[in-house]
């Protein structure tokens, strides 16, 4: 089933006190579709440069959208969450970063499509995902057929999207889609990140639920995605 976040026709709707306090931040959070503004331009008017550009699906509580951006200055970043309070957190903390080279967008992951223009992004990350684990709750989970075809549209030719989750049934889930599909081809998988790969790029930076995570000994399963976009 595909989200309806999906479609042409979708409306952000909100009553919620934190969406107006976000305006504080507004030289560097955009809003609902305020993003959508700027769909292939966003090198050109938003940042003024010609740097890479990587987004961040549920940026959570920003430490990886902080910590990433401090280590490459030569990317632009575009970090991503729909929850309000969360939102307005992570904003108070980016804006203590002395950084230029990121934004960040309260807005809906379904959106990529609407947001970014054919081959607009270069790299994406989508780290520990909301697992909806309940059967009738999982049509909510992002990471559909639908998903990795809007993903591959808005993706540089061998474009990769980065992925960590420490749910077992998500990861099954994941690892049937990218078995049906053609579009992009899994380079990198893990059971146990940090038990197997402790070296790997996606061990070296832990988020906020990540360090939760390995507090329960639970193992963090990884993926790397390659598009085949010639």
């Amino acid at each position: 089933m595909v989200d309806f976040t999906f479609n042409d026709d979708f409306v952000y709707t909100h009553d919620n006190p934190y969406h107006e306090k976000l305006a504080e931040f507004s030289h560097f959070v955009l809003r609902d579709k305020e993003a959508e503004k700027f769909k292939g331009r966003w090198r050109q008017e938003v940042f003024a440069n010609g740097r890479p550009i990587v987004a961040e699906i549920g940026s959570g509580h920003g430490d990886f959208m902080a910590a990433y951006c401090s280590d490459h200055k030569e990317i632009n970043f575009l970090g991503m969450d729909f929850r309000f309070k969360r939102s307005f957190q992570i904003a108070k903390k980016l804006a203590q970063l002395s950084l230029s080279n990121f934004r960040y967008l309260r807005a809906r992951g379904e959106r990529l499509n609407y947001m970014f223009a054919e081959s607009e992004i270069d790299s994406l990350f989508y780290f520990f995902p909301d697992p909806w684990p309940k059967r009738k709750q999982q049509k909510r989970r992002l990471f559909q057929e639908h998903f990795l075809e809007t993903a591959y549209k808005v993706l540089r030719p061998g474009g990769e999207i980065f992925i960590k989750t420490d749910h077992d049934g998500y990861a099954e889930w994941m690892m049937e889609i990218i078995a049906k599909q053609q579009l992009f081809e899994l380079t990198f998988f893990s059971n146990d990140l940090r038990g197997e790969f402790p070296e790997h790029f996606l061990s070296q930076y832990i988020t906020k639920f990540e360090k939760i995570f390995i507090g329960q000994n639970m193992k963090i399963k990884a993926f790397v995605l390659k598009s085949k976009k010639g």
